[in-house]
């Protein structure tokens, strides 16, 4: 009983651990994902180092983004950080 008593302050802060850090990041991770698979061309994003711009192309692993009158940049697709708008095209 006295092992049990023992190991009960461990597996109480691996239990607090687990929900104040692991489930928070892994739900950010998958709302991440989510956004990056759910990008469309005409969606305005902005970029992990802070560049605005319009999505222009999109393919499985890259995407171009129109920056400025034409200028367009090729970014992989895990640099884009969050959709300031989504393409209403429908």
């Amino acid at each position: 009983m006295q092992a049990i008593a023992g190991l009960l302050p461990f597996i109480l802060m691996f239990v607090i651990f687990y929900f104040l850090l692991i489930r928070p990041q892994q739900k950010r991770q998958k709302q991440v994902r989510e956004m990056q698979a759910d990008l469309q061309k005409g969606d305005k994003i902005i970029t992990i180092g802070g560049m605005h711009g319009i999505v222009h192309a999109i393919d499985e692993s890259a995407i171009v983004i129109d920056v400025h009158e034409g200028t367009k940049l090729t970014y992989d697709r895990s640099a884009i950080r969050e959709v300031v708008s989504k393409n209403e095209q429908e």
